[in-house]
């Protein structure tokens, strides 16, 4: 458990190990979620890290792809073709 304080400003330092923790850096955003009568607070490109995994889902099972080489393979014949048009 890490304690901090509440400036006048409504300010606080987050403490370093909980900054290591969420892989906080100089400009990093955090999110506040309400779970119940808690606070969570999270990164927030760890959020939407999440939600684009949610949202290709299965995508690589439905694309046929089972393998880095088979990403290549789709990556360069979607660029071939894109330079046709």
């Amino acid at each position: 458990m890490e304690l901090a304080k509440v400036t006048t400003k409504g300010q606080i330092t987050i403490p370093k190990s909980i900054r290591e923790l969420l892989d906080l850096k100089e400009g990093s955003k955090i999110i506040f979620i309400q779970k119940g009568e808690d606070i969570v607070i999270q990164n927030s490109a760890m959020i939407a890290l999440e939600k684009i995994q949610k949202a290709f889902e299965g995508e690589a099972e439905r694309l046929g792809l089972e393998t880095e080489e088979d990403v290549v393979k789709m990556i360069k014949e979607f660029r071939k073709n894109r330079k046709k048009d």
